[in-house]
């Protein structure tokens, strides 16, 4: 664990290092390897070449895809895992990604939606009322919300609404070949329009994140004591489920319902810098986005030269965590 001040900022640098080299590595490693010179000229000396158009058109969007929606996931799974005090809850786990990429199936399938601003809304939409439902029937009964009724109430939720997506999409063939990507979690084939529709609402929601992190820490001593120093928790939680839903809807919106990297990162993080979240938010945002990008590339070549979904990838990796998670917990 990294203890002063100083090894943090120390970590977040190397880690942002990381970041810029997974980066590069994204858009110079593929089918078609491209060299750094390549790379540069393409936007300084572009010639419209296939390899500067493909650095243009499909590795760099491809890049910031993975960057974004794993900084995205990775925040959203540290802000869940603080508000309801459990430590396996991400946006796959509670059931946010399964909604959001339901909206988006029965938005294609029955409304005609087509456009990338279409499928970002809806992707929102479906992240917000699926946290909303989660959260209420988490909330049903004496006890109030508990960590297990809420982690039951998104396991139901994950499997009715995919299993509600998996439906609409065998019994339509044009809506399975214009979601299908989205549904199975993907950064490849994405263009720059799909990243700049969700960009801003993400970065938005990022700066959030850093804002309310104090409150966090505050609410993480536990609500009685929160509200015994002043904190106005119900709102300090709206905060927290609006930044959720915009980070794990527009992960969505331009990636599809990738799973596990909300719960894998929270926890390194916090093994490595401890549960302040002045510091849990930007390590989870940069590692996040390490790990989708490694995933990503990884994906390329485990079946080259045809490519693995990211989504499998990061099933790989996070099942076998999430299990280890989970004895963890059940042996405290």
């Amino acid at each position: 664990m990294l203890h002063t001040r100083s090894l943090k900022i120390v970590g977040l640098l190397l880690g942002i290092v990381l970041f810029i080299c997974g980066m590069v590595c994204s858009v110079a490693f593929g089918v078609t390897n491209i060299s750094w010179n390549t790379i540069v000229q393409s936007y300084t000396q572009f010639n419209g070449s296939q390899e500067h158009l493909i650095v243009q058109t499909a590795r760099v969007p491809r890049a910031l895809i993975a960057a974004f929606a794993g900084g995205g996931l990775a925040v959203a799974g540290a802000l869940m895992q603080g508000i309801t005090r459990n430590p396996i809850a991400s946006p796959s786990i509670f059931g946010i990604n399964a909604g959001a990429a339901f909206f988006i199936v029965t938005g294609s399938a029955f409304f005609g939606a087509s456009s990338m601003s279409t499928f970002a809304g809806l992707a929102f939409a479906g992240a917000a009322f699926t946290a909303l439902i989660v959260y209420i029937l988490g909330s049903i009964g004496s006890d109030g919300l508990t960590p297990i009724k809420i982690t039951l109430a998104g396991a139901a939720m994950t499997a009715f609404f995919s299993s509600l997506s998996l439906g609409i999409l065998l019994t339509g063939g044009q809506t399975f070949d214009q979601v299908l990507f989205w549904f199975v979690g993907s950064v490849a084939g994405r263009d720059l329009s799909i990243f700049t529709t969700a960009a801003p609402y993400m970065g938005i929601a990022f700066v959030g994140a850093y804002i309310i992190a104090r409150h966090m820490n505050l609410l993480a001593l536990g609500e009685d004591v929160a509200t015994g120093l002043g904190q106005k928790t119900i709102f300090i939680k709206l905060a927290a489920g609006v930044i959720i839903v915009l980070l794990a809807g527009g992960s969505v919106s331009i990636a599809g319902p990738i799973a596990f990297v909300g719960i894998i990162i929270p926890h390194i993080t916090r093994y490595l810098v401890g549960i302040d979240y002045r510091w849990v938010i930007p390590y989870c945002a940069v590692l996040g986005g390490v790990l989708l990008l490694a995933a990503d590339i990884g994906s390329r070549y485990i079946s080259f030269p045809k490519e693995v979904p990211v989504g499998v990838m990061t099933a790989i990796i996070g099942v076998p965590f999430f299990v280890y998670i989970a004895r963890r917990g059940e042996r405290g």
